[in-house]
């Protein structure tokens, strides 16, 4: 089974809780996750999940000068994006905890 297809269900939960320890942008957030060990994730699947949860109303962007060049979009989690990470981190408690059972007993 390919990573991607497991990534795509838990990829999200992992970008809202990432800022909800800080605000960052785009590129800066793809270092963050391949650090984490998310290593063959691209910013092809970042920046159209940012766009899906700006739309969404769980994160808010902010343009902000940049040092190096244009303007970088700064993202920051929303209270409607706090509480949907609170969900996530409960359903992936509960969904782990049932996977975890059904592997250990052989």
């Amino acid at each position: 089974m390919k990573q991607t297809q497991l990534l795509k269900g838990i990829l999200e939960g992992c970008v809202l809780s990432v800022l909800k320890e800080n605000t960052t942008y785009g590129y800066e957030l793809v270092q963050q996750l391949i650090q984490f060990g998310f290593t063959d994730l691209s910013a092809g699947t970042v920046y159209p999940l940012l766009q899906k949860l700006e739309k969404q109303n769980m994160i808010s962007g902010e343009l902000r000068a940049s040092p190096d060049g244009p303007n970088r979009k700064y993202y920051s989690l929303t209270e409607y994006g706090v509480s949907r990470l609170d969900e996530f981190n409960d359903q992936w408690e509960n969904l782990s905890d049932i996977v975890n059972v059904i592997l250990k007993r052989g």
